[in-house]
């Protein structure tokens, strides 16, 4: 069963309690999702390492109930 927006955003704010998140389902599937999340947190990490926190908040689901998900990640201005 793929997974909801809200739980997406539910999962990451969980996780990464000042962030910013907006999810938009890409193919109007459930399956294929984008996410920008905008947090202090990422301030001073590299792309990537910003990256494995929101994969890391969504607990091992990225590959198999969250098919694809389109990463933007970014500090607040």
């Amino acid at each position: 069963m793929p997974m909801q927006a809200d739980e997406i955003e539910s999962m990451i704010k969980a996780a990464i309690p000042d962030a910013q998140v907006e999810i938009t389902d890409l193919a109007g599937d459930g399956d294929h999702y984008a996410a920008k999340v905008i947090s202090e947190s990422f301030r001073g990490k590299p792309r990537i390492k910003q990256h494995k926190c929101v994969y890391d908040a969504l607990g091992g689901k990225m590959g198999g109930v969250l098919h694809a998900l389109q990463l933007t990640t970014a500090t607040p201005e």
